[in-house]
């Protein structure tokens, strides 16, 4: 189904249709995480990262809880912008030398993925809203907070020693 394909006719259809992305995007972030982890030699980068997996099982989860409440199936639709992102991030690390700026890298890298969930948590928590699901909303409210925190945790990370040393 496309984005904007005949099957998508309610904003519930779309609704569904973003979850559905949302979750495809979740599972494949939680397949690449471990590579990043290996590559990273920050302890604290290292770190963080091993928690934010943690993260992702728990956003899986809940999206699971999401499509129950919603009565559609707990599937994935492959979402082209998250593997764009997550393969350019592992073509980047494997084009970096130096260990000090290839955690630069995949700091950058992070964030790219955390800002593209930030934007589906965001739309799908406003459209829950609309459709009168505050059930589902809350939920993914939770995944959008924690999406935000991430990226905070990143961007301090970063800020405090990671870009230094890089450079």
């Amino acid at each position: 189904m496309g984005l904007f394909t005949k099957d998508i006719k309610t904003m519930d259809d779309l609704f569904v249709h973003t979850l559905q992305d949302i979750y495809y995007a979740e599972n494949q972030i939680h397949k690449s995480l471990p590579k990043m982890i290996e590559k990273a030699t920050s302890p604290e980068l290292k770190q963080g990262l091993e928690m934010h997996r943690n993260e992702t099982a728990g956003h899986i989860q809940r999206l699971e809880q999401v499509f129950r409440q919603h009565g559609a199936e707990a599937k994935g639709v492959t979402c082209p912008a998250i593997d764009g992102i997550l393969e350019e991030a592992d073509e980047l690390a494997g084009e970096v030398a130096d260990k000090q700026v290839l955690d630069a890298a995949i700091v950058a890298a992070a964030q790219a993925v955390e800002h593209y969930e930030i934007t589906r948590y965001g739309t799908l928590v406003a459209w829950a809203k609309q459709l009168g699901r505050q059930d589902c909303a809350a939920l993914l409210q939770q995944n959008l907070d924690e999406e935000f925190a991430a990226d905070g945790k990143l961007t301090k990370m970063a800020e405090s020693g990671i870009n230094r040393r890089a450079a």
